[in-house]
């Protein structure tokens, strides 16, 4: 599924609304620090996302709780995938050699290559 841009504002909000997993307006204006945005901004910035699927809602009354219709892993891969065409001529084996030959520190690395190991190992069992 291809997924439109988010504005600054946008993805703000599919932030806060990731961290909460599900809250009503209220409490996505709560997540913002200070100086925090209107209500009225935010109610706006929910109702584009809603346009755009990215959050649902249910109605309680005259209030509504939203909720992601995205997850923020797909939302990343989404934005992932043209940084590894444009940048590492497709390759998702170029990405990772960039971070390991230029950003990890040891600990790091070792961290990066048990989660390696652990997800080989996930895979030969058939996973």
């Amino acid at each position: 599924m291809a997924h439109k841009e988010l504005t600054k504002a946008e993805e703000q909000v599919m932030q806060i609304l990731w961290r909460l997993g599900k809250g009503f307006l209220k409490d996505i204006v709560e997540g913002f620090s200070n100086p925090k945005p209107a209500y009225t901004t935010v109610s706006t910035v929910i109702r584009v996302l809603v346009k755009k699927n990215f959050i649902g809602f249910k109605t309680y009354g005259k209030i509504n709780e939203y909720y992601p219709l995205i997850s923020k892993t797909d939302h990343f891969k989404s934005k992932l995938k043209p940084i590894i065409t444009n940048y590492f001529d497709g390759s998702k084996r170029e990405l990772a050699s960039f971070f390991a030959n230029s950003h990890l520190n040891l600990s790091e690395l070792e961290e990066v290559k048990s989660l390696i190991e652990e997800k080989i190992k996930q895979l030969k069992q058939g996973k």
